[in-house]
């Protein structure tokens, strides 16, 4: 699993931190970071999917 960010689409929103925050975390200047692109927890997988289908600008991917 790789998780891809749309930079063009992404607004900051944070709601991919709110359903996984040892992934995702978003600065004061609404940017978001990817803090771990190829997690290894099974139980982070299930977070990681449900971020990119929470996601309400469909800014993030996976690749399996």
């Amino acid at each position: 699993m790789k998780i891809t960010v749309d930079r063009n689409l992404c607004d900051g929103n944070g709601v991919c931190m709110g359903i996984a925050p040892d992934v995702f975390d978003v600065d004061d200047d609404l940017t978001l970071h990817v803090t771990d692109e190829i997690p290894d927890d099974p139980d982070v997988h299930a977070q990681v999917r449900q971020s990119v289908t929470s996601c309400p600008v469909l800014a993030l991917t996976l690749v399996e």
